[in-house]
């Protein structure tokens, strides 16, 4: 795993390689809330909720890429004074899709919470192989 930071106008950003293990969604939530607490003393607007919520969408995005993607993921966090972006990077080329909620289902919830929870999100195709998936959250 290594970070990288780069600060441009009030705008501060990380980066994480992540192991495709089911125990990086964990490192993920816990990596993401640690930046965002760390921001805030930069930026002042993001609130404890809107850490919760990214916390959450991290969470979920990088759980659905270590589990549907063929190895380690990327995921690179930003926040500046109006958004906090967050993008995870996998090398499965296919979207995710956001299946028909049911009272029985246990899983395919997380991306219809992100949706919810993120004022925008979408998925790009990256050059070579794979995607990135993008949650924008106003803050």
């Amino acid at each position: 795993m290594r970070a990288h930071r780069r600060t441009h106008r009030r705008s501060v950003r990380v980066e994480y390689l992540l192991p495709d293990e089911a125990t990086s969604a964990g490192q993920a939530r816990r990596l993401t809330s640690e930046f965002l607490a760390r921001s805030r003393h930069r930026i002042e607007r993001v609130g404890a909720s809107r850490i919760d919520d990214a916390t959450l969408i991290v969470s979920e995005l990088v759980a659905n890429a270590t589990e549907h993607g063929r190895g380690e993921c990327r995921l690179r966090i930003q926040v500046s004074d109006e958004r906090v972006t967050v993008e995870v990077y996998d090398d499965n080329p296919a979207p995710p899709h956001v299946r028909p909620l049911t009272a029985e289902g246990e899983s395919g919830r997380g991306l219809a919470m992100v949706r919810c929870l993120a004022h925008r999100l979408d998925v790009t195709p990256v050059t070579g192989a794979g995607k990135r998936v993008r949650a924008i959250l106003a803050v």
